[in-house]
């Protein structure tokens, strides 16, 4: 039987680690099996839980959290940002997004505005200047990209921002930033933006 968590037992923390390519409803079915076991090692013990591995989406946290918590009065904590953003990401990943849950939204962003999703995001349209733009994968901008777009924003380097034109005067890709001043802006215009093998945001 293929197994999707193994559990470690140390003295500050016990590691669920998770696969990567383990399906949810996999990792929960599991868990449910190995709970009473490691409720027997808990007995008066209040040591906390990570969960590592697999990058989750939120509702997969809350699903794990929520079934261990239902058996063990602990602290389980995540390798997975909540959140999406800069200030969430506790690692960095490579990890080739050839799928992707994807959100379409039909129009242009204005300034002050803001959209993210756990997964790819498709604007049809522009993202003007002080809009953003945050994807847990891809960001791709049929118009015009102005406004801050971050795109791996749960850590994975392999994600990626394209649009008709890059003019934003910053992009961001997992924990990666590149800032543009507006002579440069002006002079060099580019459609796509990864990191490349030296581990730095490249444009084409």
């Amino acid at each position: 039987m293929i197994r999707n968590i193994s559990i470690l037992l140390k003295q500050d923390n016990i590691i669920i680690r998770i696969k990567d390519d383990a399906i949810i409803t996999d990792v929960l079915s599991e868990l449910e099996e190995k709970l009473p076991d490691l409720k027997r090692f808990y007995q008066e013990a209040r040591t906390p839980i990570l969960v590592t591995g697999k990058i989750l989406k939120l509702s997969e946290i809350d699903n794990i959290q929520n079934l261990i918590q239902k058996e063990l009065k602990v602290r389980v904590d995540f390798e997975t940002p909540r959140t999406l953003g800069l200030h969430g990401i506790k690692k960095t990943f490579k990890k080739d997004i050839e799928t992707s849950e994807t959100k379409f939204y039909k129009g242009s962003l204005r300034s002050g505005q803001k959209i993210e999703f756990e997964g790819s995001i498709a604007i049809l349209g522009d993202v003007n200047d002080g809009a953003e733009v945050i994807a847990e994968d891809n960001i791709i901008v049929v118009g015009a990209l102005r406004g801050m777009a971050h795109a791996g924003a749960k850590g994975n380097e392999k994600a990626i921002i394209a649009a008709h034109t890059i003019e934003s005067p910053q992009v961001r890709i997992a924990s990666m930033i590149k800032e543009r001043s507006r002579e440069e802006i002006d002079i060099e215009r580019y459609s796509y933006c990864y990191i490349n093998d030296d581990g730095i945001i490249d444009m084409e």
